[in-house]
């Protein structure tokens, strides 16, 4: 009898454990409030990815973005492409930034108000915006939407290149953007993305995204 009544015990016992353990494994128990980055979850949402690469370095980098998010990913062309020469295309660039000129697209995205969330690829040209940029957020409607920028540069940084999206776009949610060092074309050196570079920029990318709360 008093074995019987030592084995209930124990049996009492290890039952009041695992059911102490279960509640302390439950979700939600002490879970954190979400914060305002992760309510931008894209669960349900149309993405759109545009980008402009002349040395194909932002487009990588869109690629990248791409396997994480999904969506649709689209290359900005020209009607009249620029010169393939670097200094006359830095001439052309500067000439068309003093003049506000904003050069035709032969790209041409239909039924842009289905998207949700639009990232939004480029260099950093002569520290500004591209002129074809500038030519897109001029041409489509992205009031009400999310924009993403993110950006290659020659390692001097984006300039005044996210300030005048947001300027651009003044009705839009413009989260945290994304820049990090691609080609320097002025010496000659064009793709870099490949190699560890590449795998450095696949890890910040993953690392940006979770941050302003668009992936787990």
């Amino acid at each position: 009898m008093k074995k019987l009544t030592t084995h209930w015990l124990m049996i009492c016992t290890l039952l009041f454990t695992m059911t102490s353990c279960s509640r302390a494994e439950q979700p939600g128990i002490e879970k954190e409030e979400p914060s305002t980055e992760e309510s931008d979850s894209l669960q349900g949402k149309k993405i759109l990815i545009v980008y402009l690469s002349r040395t194909k370095n932002t487009k990588a980098v869109a690629e990248i973005i791409h396997k994480k998010v999904g969506g649709d990913l689209v290359a900005l062309e020209l009607v009249t492409p620029y010169p393939e020469n670097y200094q006359q295309i830095v001439a052309q660039v500067s000439k068309e930034n003093d003049q506000g000129y904003l050069p035709p697209l032969k790209t041409q995205i239909e039924e842009i108000n289905q998207y949700d969330v639009v990232f939004l690829g480029f260099p950093t040209w002569g520290m500004q915006l591209p002129p074809p940029i500038k030519s897109f957020l001029n041409q489509y409607d992205l009031n009400g939407k999310t924009v993403v920028p993110f950006n290659t540069n020659a390692g001097y940084g984006i300039g005044s290149s996210f300030e005048t999206v947001k300027k651009l776009c003044p009705e839009s949610k413009i989260l945290e953007g994304f820049s990090t060092k691609g080609g320097v074309e002025r010496d000659g050196i064009l793709y870099v993305m490949e190699g560890e570079k590449e795998k450095e920029v696949q890890a910040e990318v993953q690392n940006w995204l979770k941050k302003i709360g668009l992936v787990n």
